[in-house]
């Protein structure tokens, strides 16, 4: 029997006359898409874009969700008290839902972005913030968050369907967060070189530090930063290295529990 994992990507952030990533290419390629809500990126025309092709492709819908920092690209953390968060995720999350249903299509899951991602997998307040926002619109939601985040902790504490992903163009700290940007090292370059990452991690059913250190995890999902120069060719190699080593593409509603 075939093993199964998704492959998941971030599209949808263009925004006006600026144009972001190369979201046709991925949305041929990966299984999920995680669309920008407007917060950090995206705006109504593409959000309405992203759905259709996704919607055109068979791939699963998901709402990239982030703090309100267009200028800096969602990658500032914020301070805000918790029901203006929580108000701030449902809004994104209806947004996307709405233009979803007049695409004859729905809202699968959702994924935060950026700095808020980054946050919560640290925060756990701050995480059930984040879920009681997503249980609050619909509990069947998908909670795509990072594998050994405090948001996977939170989301099953409030009994909505994880699914812990793992990241092929970046590198990971001893404590399982992802490498800041700041560092030399924080980025994976390379198709090559990130379908080693994930086989590696994949392999050993553990996120691999940039030390070393080995903390096990059950990864379902692979993400593509969207935004990547090299996302097309990275996203096009894993799929064909994942399925060299016997893996199944499947959406994220095949492995949601």
């Amino acid at each position: 029997m075939s093993k199964t994992i998704n492959l998941n990507a971030d599209l949808g952030e263009s925004f006006g006359a600026w144009s972001m990533g190369a979201d046709e290419a991925l949305l041929d390629i990966v299984a999920s898409a995680n669309i920008a809500c407007g917060f950090h990126a995206g705006d109504p025309p593409v959000m309405r874009r992203t759905v259709r092709l996704a919607r055109e492709r068979g791939v699963g819908i998901g709402a990239h969700v982030a703090y309100p920092d267009l200028q800096g690209f969602g990658r500032r953390r914020m301070e805000m008290p918790p029901g203006e968060l929580e108000a701030m995720v449902i809004y994104q999350i209806g947004a996307l839902s709405g233009i979803a249903a007049a695409e004859g299509a729905r809202v699968a899951h959702v994924k935060p972005h950026g700095a808020l991602n980054n946050a919560a997998c640290a925060d756990l307040d701050l995480a059930r913030t984040v879920c009681r926002a997503v249980a609050a619109v619909d509990r069947s939601l998908i909670l795509l968050v990072p594998a050994l985040s405090k948001l996977s902790e939170a989301g099953r504490e409030a009994g909505l369907p994880v699914v812990e992903e793992i990241f092929a163009d970046r590198a990971y700290l001893d404590d399982g967060q992802l490498a800041p940007r700041s560092r030399a090292d924080a980025l994976i370059h390379g198709a090559e070189a990130s379908l080693a990452h994930v086989r590696r991690m994949l392999d050993e059913a553990a996120l691999v530090s940039v030390s070393g250190r080995r903390l096990p995890i059950r990864a379902g999902s692979v993400c593509v930063h969207g935004d990547s120069p090299e996302a097309v060719a990275t996203a096009r190699r894993l799929r064909e290295g994942l399925a060299e080593l016997g893996y199944a593409i499947v959406p994220l509603t095949a492995l949601a529990a």
